[in-house]
């Protein structure tokens, strides 16, 4: 048997992670979810995701610093969404080389193409 699609989600707004999850679980995926970019990284020392949708202004970690750190560790990278308010979402996203954008706010059918696509492609190429 597969095992779920896993989503890492690294906002530091409860009710954005409350959305996302309850959406998400209910498509069957595995989401689990962190504060910050520090908190991130501790969960993936035994969780790998498929997918990480990740805010980029967050206390303790950033999400630029959370990429930075990330892109070092050993191993496959999970691609990297960007959720974002910030009217220069995409230039933001490109300077950490994230895979895409979730503008904020943002639509469920959105964040479910964005997952679908990532994870679809991320199991081809396994």
């Amino acid at each position: 048997m597969l095992r779920p699609r896993r989503i890492l989600v690294v906002d530091d707004t409860p009710d954005i992670q409350d959305v996302i999850v309850l959406a998400l679980a209910g498509e069957g995926y595995e989401v689990v979810t962190a504060d910050h970019g520090a908190a991130a990284l501790e969960i993936m020392r035994q969780w790998k995701p498929d997918v990480i949708l990740l805010d980029l202004q967050m206390p303790v970690m950033d999400g630029w610093t959370f990429v930075r750190t990330y892109r070092q560790t050993p191993g496959r990278h999970a691609p990297i969404v960007v959720m974002t308010a910030a009217y220069d979402a995409w230039d933001r996203a490109k300077q950490i080389g994230a895979d895409d954008v979730l503008p904020k706010p943002f639509d469920l059918d959105d964040l479910f193409e964005r997952v679908e696509r990532f994870t679809r492609a991320r199991a081809r190429a396994a």
